[in-house]
């Protein structure tokens, strides 16, 4: 079975950082494109950033600069790195196996910046 298993939330004052895990098995994660998507407390889902199984990377507008996305094929994990933290960027991050699309996803890591 394919399974999704995210780590690392937490709460965090504006302008911190966390990085989140997240360690992928049932499947030759070296072969897929590996993404985040977020849940906003008010339901909207939008796709974070995504890196190929080529690491090709791609980032939504508003986080370019202050996230990164990377993974280590040898620990099935893909990593986001996330700087200087808004409050806006508080919600619910979810792994995803394939495309910002794609419905194989992880049950996520709450993020919440506030001061």
């Amino acid at each position: 079975d394919v399974q999704l298993v995210e780590s690392g939330g937490g709460t965090v004052q504006p302008g911190g950082s966390l990085r989140l895990s997240c360690e992928a098995s049932g499947f030759s994660f070296s072969d897929y494109t590996m993404s985040w998507v977020r849940q906003a407390p008010d339901n909207t889902i939008e796709g974070v950033a995504r890196i190929s199984s080529g690491n090709e990377i791609h980032y939504r507008d508003s986080v370019k600069g202050r996230f990164v996305i990377s993974r280590d094929n040898a620990k099935n994990t893909v990593y986001l790195q996330m700087n200087s933290l808004k409050t806006e960027d508080t919600a619910m991050y979810k792994c995803v196996r394939g495309t910002y699309g794609s419905v194989i996803r992880g049950q996520g890591t709450q993020v919440i910046v506030s001061s």
